[in-house]
């Protein structure tokens, strides 16, 4: 009897436990809650990249970089990049334009000399050519020998006369032509120089909102302890990340959900989202996105998840980017 007293009661306490974790799975199952991990981050932010300052230069030097973690205002001036290259630059240019603008000059005055002598040519052959025709008008009365010799005078010289014109004619295109060549070589240097001297001031770096100064990773300083943090002094490639200036006002919290619970939360869906560091504390939230394709949750599960954003309904200074915490998910 003893025994069977046993038995009965670790066979009471295995269904127990059994209805207790069932019991456990329909609750989180059954729509009453949901809670997953997550990571704060701000629903506005900025981040600043190397831009391609035209053709000619490919990376720029930092001379001036806020303190990380500065707390920094709209307008405010963040990073100062190099402009020595971009000033002897336009200094070349200028002596250029100047060379081409005098060019120019000169092609102007070559051409209108080449102009008025053939213009002179084609008045010398005119006048030679009603002479000529005048001539042949006179000849009517001579021998036919003198007055075949004076049509072909006429003809050499009517041949001559329609040369000259051509060729003034095809020297006016050329020298337009011409012209045009050295206007354009003017124009390209002109416009170069305003290039450049319209970077200038894009090379002091300003933060459009307000929020924290971030400084991004520099991976062409990587050493055997880590990736270094940009810093002044260096030479930054177009393209790469140099800062991050996130919005402190608006929070919102990177997670996920399970597959297995993605139809049982909706955009709009109310959570409750406790920091790590404060688990007592709760801050509203509400579903803004559910991801649309499922994956790994990371390299190393078989875990398929769906990203989702949950955003922070009322501002609090206590939230900051890159805080963990937990996101529960409460049913309607």
């Amino acid at each position: 009897m003893k025994k069977l007293s046993i038995i009965g009661t670790l066979l009471s306490l295995a269904l127990a436990c059994t209805d207790g974790a069932e019991s456990g799975r329909d609750a989180r199952t059954g729509g009453l809650s949901i809670v997953e991990t997550g990571e704060l981050a701000a629903v506005n932010s900025r981040t600043f990249v190397m831009p391609r300052y035209g053709r000619y230069w490919h990376e720029m030097r930092i001379i001036g970089l806020l303190e990380h973690g500065a707390v920094v205002s709209a307008g405010d001036s963040i990073i100062q990049l190099d402009p020595t290259d971009i000033k002897k630059f336009i200094l070349d240019r200028e002596s250029d334009l100047a060379t081409q603008q005098a060019a120019e000059q000169k092609l102007r005055v070559d051409l209108d000399n080449r102009i008025s002598d053939l213009e002179a040519r084609v008045r010398s052959e005119t006048a030679a050519f009603n002479l000529k025709r005048i001539e042949l008008e006179s000849s009517r009365f001579e021998s036919a020998r003198l007055k075949k010799i004076k049509e072909l005078e006429f003809e050499q010289a009517k041949i001559t006369l329609e040369k000259e014109k051509k060729t003034l004619e095809v020297c006016k295109i050329i020298n337009a032509n011409d012209l045009k060549i050295q206007q354009i070589r003017v124009r390209q240097i002109e416009n170069e120089l305003n290039n450049a001297y319209n970077i200038l001031p894009t090379l002091t770096l300003r933060t459009p909102i307000s929020g924290i100064f971030q400084i991004a990773l520099n991976y062409r300083n990587g050493t055997s302890s880590g990736v270094p943090l940009v810093k002044i002094g260096d030479n930054i490639y177009a393209g790469n990340i140099l800062a991050h200036v996130p919005e402190l006002k608006w929070m919102k919290v990177n997670t996920f959900i399970n597959e297995i619970d993605f139809l049982k939360i909706a955009v709009g869906q109310d959570v409750a989202v406790r920091l790590d560091a404060m688990p007592k504390v709760v801050f509203g939230g509400k579903v803004a996105y559910i991801g649309k394709l499922c994956h790994l949750r990371d390299s190393n599960s078989r875990q398929k998840v769906f990203d989702v954003e949950v955003n922070i309904t009322q501002p609090d200074e206590r939230l900051r980017p890159g805080m963990t915490v937990s996101c529960e998910f409460l049913g309607s």
